[in-house]
């Protein structure tokens, strides 16, 4: 039955999201909405932890099988991507840099506010 809570849970969240995004006619998807929602919610403490943690730690055990759609879409588009291959490395190379050098810096922002206090 606890399995079932927390699903239920996190479905709600997911729902709740969709439907805010497409009443408001917002231009972010429903499903990025609901994690942002989650998101407040465990910081403000609404949800513990606790109360999710079996499906998350599922879902994240289960992880891989989320790519497999993406991964035969990929595959039905061999054409264009073969077509465009050398942009597609651009683009996932300068953002994976950017990503990186990005969190670097959070993460020594944050590790130098923490060693103030």
């Amino acid at each position: 039955m606890k399995l079932f809570r927390e699903a239920l849970i996190i479905l709600g969240i997911y729902l709740l999201g969709e439907l805010l995004s497409s009443l408001l006619h917002l231009p972010i998807p429903g499903n990025i909405l609901g994690m942002v929602i989650l998101f407040i919610l465990l910081l403000a403490n609404v949800i513990k932890v606790e109360s999710i943690s079996t499906v998350t730690n599922f879902l994240l055990d289960h992880l891989a099988f989320f790519f497999i759609p993406a991964g035969v879409g990929l595959m039905t588009s061999i054409g264009i991507i073969k077509s465009t291959w050398w942009q597609l490395l651009v683009v996932c190379l300068s953002t994976t840099i950017i990503v990186i050098g990005t969190t670097g810096v959070i993460v020594q922002v944050i590790s130098r506010k923490k060693k103030q206090k």
